[in-house]
């Protein structure tokens, strides 16, 4: 037998919903992976870890040519959410979820490398079993440890993002960017807390924190091109205790989204400004983090989507549909800067609820599909 079936494809994905793992700490995710892959040990495969970030795993398996080698990566890592689904495999570990799908990502990508164990491929391939999507930046990490050298170097690179707005089972994606890159902000406000009646003896943070919540809301609005667009979002903002005492400090927490580089870069540059002319202009201090690491946006490469993008349309067994770009962020964008390949969605099915939900919850009508879509194009591009 040369594929898992659907029912092997499910028991996997809800092992791995049961114990999901924040990012790079991802232990017991890691752990179940290994075990499963030792289990289907060929002689043409070979197993590898990456010492300062141990939950990673690479596979490699030998092509009976070996003229390149193709890579494919998918996530390990879940999210602080305490699930609100009710399904029979809910998550066991308190407070954490596969609420961006990372478990559909990990079957997936077993069931592609299932196959080529018994059917060894004909062109060289690597597994990336990655840590830390969700934040801090597994795949530059990884990178960066110059592990992709010699016989581990791919050269191009596939993963895929399930999507639940689409119906199960269905591929897309689309020439150019697919999502955005993206920039988390992190700003500290001190100033110098007073009684509320005095408020000419203090400095007062809230109100220099919600002046730059506001002037932030320019950044996009009257400097990007509104053909391109972009994101700036202050999502979190605490300061102070009590109603009668002036704030000496503030804490604000947001993110920077755009589908180019160099818009990302521009707004990065305004926020700063804005930041310091706070600063000045509220007599306070203003500690700016902005922190990209590897969200770079998702540029499918050209050569390699358009053969993906033409042999889903022609393969009577894929459903494949065109797509708009998404402001969504993923850290496959900074392996995509080094390696050309490209990145795909996989409808899951379950339009009532968006990643990161609670309460998400993919239809596992997907896996097989999305198996088969994605080993047949793989097997495909050995032939070129």
């Amino acid at each position: 037998m040369a594929d898992l079936t659907a029912s092997e494809l499910s028991t996997i994905r809800e092992n791995l919903h049961r114990i999901p793992e924040l990012a790079l700490h991802e232990e017991r995710t890691s752990a179940y992976l290994r075990k499963l892959i030792a289990k289907w040990q060929v002689p043409f495969m070979e197993v590898r870890g990456v010492e300062t970030v141990p939950t990673a795993i690479l596979v490699r398996l030998q092509g009976t040519e070996g003229n390149r080698t193709i890579g494919y990566r998918t996530d390990i890592d879940a999210l602080p959410v305490t699930e609100r689904t009710g399904l029979p495999f809910a998550s066991t570990i308190p407070g954490q979820m596969h609420a961006c799908g990372h478990d559909v990502h990990m079957t997936v990508a077993l069931g592609i490398l299932y196959h080529f164990t018994q059917t060894q491929p004909r062109d060289n391939m690597i597994f990336f079993f990655q840590p830390a999507e969700e934040n801090d930046y597994g795949g530059k990490r990884v990178y960066e440890t110059g592990v992709f050298s010699g016989k581990w170097r791919p050269d191009e690179f596939y993963g895929l993002h399930d999507n639940p707005q689409l119906p199960a089972g269905q591929i897309a994606s689309r020439m150019g960017t697919l999502f955005a890159g993206t920039t988390e902000i992190h700003l500290k406000i001190t100033g110098v807390s007073g009684h509320a009646a005095f408020p000419h003896e203090a400095k007062d943070a809230l109100v220099a924190a919600a002046a730059f919540v506001m002037q932030v809301q320019t950044v996009v609005s009257r400097n990007v091109d509104p053909v391109r667009g972009g994101v700036v979002t202050i999502g979190d903002l605490h300061a102070g205790t009590i109603g009668n005492v002036i704030a000496g400090s503030a804490q604000l927490d947001g993110t920077i989204r755009a589908f180019r580089q160099q818009d990302i870069e521009m707004m990065q540059k305004r926020v700063r400004a804005i930041a310091d002319g706070v600063a000045a202009t509220y007599d306070v201090q203003a500690d700016l983090k902005l922190i990209q690491g590897g969200y770079m946006p998702v540029e499918n490469a050209p050569e390699q989507t358009a053969d993906l993008i033409d042999f889903m349309r022609n393969d009577p067994q894929t459903d494949f549909a065109d797509i708009a770009p998404a402001m969504t962020g993923e850290d496959f964008g900074y392996l995509l800067q080094q390696f050309p390949g490209t990145m795909v969605w996989l409808g899951v099915g379950d339009p009532e609820h968006t990643l990161h939900s609670d309460q998400m919850s993919p239809n596992e009508d997907a896996l097989l599909p999305g198996v088969g879509a994605l080993t047949r194009f793989l097997a495909h591009r050995m032939q070129m």
